[in-house]
């Protein structure tokens, strides 16, 4: 590799990617079978990177060198994890989860953006009912999981009792990011209409489960307007600390939100576009961030802040989705 700063970008891009607890020369070392001063050399640029030495990097840290090469052409890579099979795939979903929010952690001033078309998954976690019905119905109607056919959801089923374990470990990574979110009258449809459709096509146990997991949505909304009211990320049922991460929620109420998650990582920016349903791809393009961050600009400027101020406009907005709320849990009677 010929351009040393072009291989010191990329190598920048591995640094990136490593957790809290990995060294960029000691990972480079390993992968390549060096010393340490032979792989201090290559991430100084003093030594070119030969092209067998790109593809062990590149293959062991899922990073591309095209955008350092060739960086005139209209081609924008993406990254993301091929669609998931059966045997354990919420565990691996639930792991790439994880790891993405604990890179996230690492710099201690990033932020995290979220486009809202559907509730984030981070909020069903707290609430253990609405979690297994998320799981319940990822797996039966997105992972098409043989041993669900002919199942009904009952809440408390145990092949979801080790799922929480991990939904834990997520919140609290979560709620340790300053974000900001926007968020649409239509952001509830969604989860009402899972719980709404599942209803009417008999995939409920009991009628109990699904008034409960209807109040469990309300939960859900008292805990997101309390955050909003303080300002600030919090835990469902802790008190919100005036210490804790910046947390700000924008109405917009003429852009229905497609759940882009994009983040601020120190100097660098990563969007994360979604894709049939759970999945998602991301990119660290810095043409595509720039224009996606002037696209978020742009829509916080058409939106109404809510959280911290604006409180007749938030309790104007939660109690319109508790209307909603109300109303789907009414059609039960």
């Amino acid at each position: 590799m010929e351009t040393p700063d072009a291989q010191i970008r990329f190598l920048q891009q591995v640094k990136a990617q490593l957790l809290p607890h990995q060294s960029l020369v000691e990972e480079i070392a390993d992968v390549l079978g060096l010393s340490t001063d032979s792989a201090y050399r290559r991430i100084r640029g003093e030594k070119p990177l030969d092209l067998p030495e790109v593809q062990k990097i590149g293959a062991r840290f899922r990073v591309s060198i095209d955008q350092y090469l060739f960086p005139q052409t209209e081609g924008i890579l993406f990254t993301g994890r091929q669609p998931l099979q059966q045997d354990h795939a919420l565990e691996r979903w639930l792991q790439d989860v994880e790891n993405q929010l604990t890179l996230v952690n690492r710099f201690l001033d990033s932020h995290i953006y979220f486009i809202i078309k559907d509730i984030p998954l981070f909020y069903h976690f707290q609430i253990p009912e609405l979690a297994e019905f998320k799981f319940f119905f990822w797996m039966k109607s997105i992972l098409h999981d043989d041993q669900l056919r002919g199942v009904k959801f009952r809440l408390g089923d145990a092949r979801y009792s080790h799922l929480h374990v991990a939904c834990q470990r997520i919140i609290k990574l979560y709620t340790q990011v300053a974000t900001t979110e926007i968020w649409n009258v239509e952001s509830l449809n969604s989860a009402l209409r899972q719980i709404q459709f599942y209803h009417e096509s008999g995939n409920f146990a009991s009628d109990d489960d699904v008034r409960l997991l209807y109040a469990k949505v309300s939960e859900l909304l008292d805990y997101v307007e309390t955050q909003a009211e303080h300002g600030v990320k919090c835990i469902l049922s802790q008190v919100p600390a005036s210490t804790a991460p910046p947390y700000r929620l924008f109405v917009n109420e003429l852009i229905l939100g497609d759940n882009t998650f994009a983040a601020e990582l120190g100097n660098t920016r990563i969007t994360f576009l979604n894709h049939s349903v759970l999945y998602f791809v991301g990119t660290r393009d810095e043409g595509f961030n720039d224009f996606m961050f002037a696209h978020l600009s742009n829509l916080m400027k058409k939106s109404t802040l809510i959280s911290g101020t604006g409180e007749k406009e938030r309790t104007q907005f939660f109690n319109s989705l508790r209307r909603n709320l109300h109303t789907h849990a009414l059609a039960l009677r």
